[in-house]
């Protein structure tokens, strides 16, 4: 049977974090005398919340098991807690529930064909499917092109497909390729931080974040921070080897394929008129480039052989 995994040091370090970076003034709260403690006390957090410093205090080192949705959005208010931040929170306390049932668990499922046709019908368009561990798991030739160097890393799969936050943080062409790699690198640190709270059962996941911890400082410093973010819609400008700078707008749509399998649909656009708009249309003819007797969606040049494609940690505007 498997055990539900210990996230007390995961609530801790949440609450912890959350509770230094608020002022009392911020808090509406009476200052006077010198500050021991950045932030909060514990005791101005429960004072705030409704709850005795006895009951905080337990709360915070990991005991959430039994709390109500109402102490929780209590909680959330006290420590200034955004939409993204509330919904980890929640996540973090569904997850040390005692095992009255089968936990959520995660089952890989192939993209079905109506998928792929749809995203190869968007051809002015860098359109792409994740899923919740930021795998590249689909994608239409132009998001092939757009991303080449994603799809060149050496930190592909044996199936050819990135996972974009360890192309992000193991493959130091990508400092190069994303205009704001420390934004871009924060984000994405923050979209697992809030995939692991939503699955803390995902064998994968823990996996994936083991070896970014093991082989990456900036991994390991991003992660301790506890931010938290979900998908959003953005801004993210790259520095393409053929195309030259390129500035997109993108926006993700959850994609619901599977009840065991979360997944995102990503499309990436240029403003129109512009000249990011001039190469994109640029690499589209690169990609559609025919292959044999028929056209393909697959491109024949080196910059456009790519199987997937996907850009994660983008800035929002």
């Amino acid at each position: 049977m498997d055990k539900r995994p210990d996230n007390r040091s995961d609530i801790r370090d949440f609450l912890a974090t959350r509770r230094a970076r608020i002022t009392p003034e911020q808090a509406g709260l009476p200052t006077s005398g010198r500050r021991r403690v950045p932030g909060l006390r514990r005791e101005e957090v429960a004072v705030l919340a409704g709850v005795s410093t006895e009951w905080y205090t337990r709360l915070e080192k990991g005991h959430i098991n039994g709390v109500s949705e109402d102490v929780l959005d209590a909680i959330a208010r006290a420590l200034h807690l955004d939409d993204d931040e509330r919904t980890y929170l929640f996540d973090l306390a569904r997850a040390a529930q005692p095992p009255g049932r089968a936990p959520r668990r995660r089952k890989a499922v192939d993209v079905p064909p109506r998928v792929q046709w749809l995203l190869d019908s968007m051809t002015l368009s860098a359109a792409f499917v994740t899923n919740g561990r930021l795998d590249i798991v689909a994608a239409n030739a132009l998001a092939r092109a757009v991303l080449s160097p994603m799809f060149d890393s050496d930190t592909v799969d044996d199936r050819g497909r990135p996972n974009c936050a360890r192309y992000f943080f193991l493959d130091p062409g990508a400092r190069d390729f994303v205009a704001d790699w420390d934004q871009a690198v924060t984000l994405t640190a923050a979209l697992l931080r809030a995939e692991a709270g939503r699955y803390p059962h995902d064998k994968a996941l823990r996996e994936l974040v083991g070896e970014l911890s093991t082989l990456s400082p900036e991994f390991r410093t991003r992660w301790a921070a506890h931010e938290v973010r979900v998908h959003h819609g953005g801004v993210k400008t790259f520095n393409h080897p053929d195309a030259g700078p390129l500035e997109l707008t993108y926006q993700p749509l959850d994609l619901p394929l599977s009840t065991r399998e979360a997944h995102s649909l990503t499309i990436y656009t240029a403003e129109p008129g512009s000249p990011d708009e001039d190469r994109l249309k640029l690499l589209a003819s690169l990609a559609a480039t025919p292959v044999g007797p028929r056209a393909q969606p697959s491109p024949a040049t080196s910059a456009d052989r790519r199987d997937g494609a996907a850009g994660v940690g983008d800035s929002p505007r």
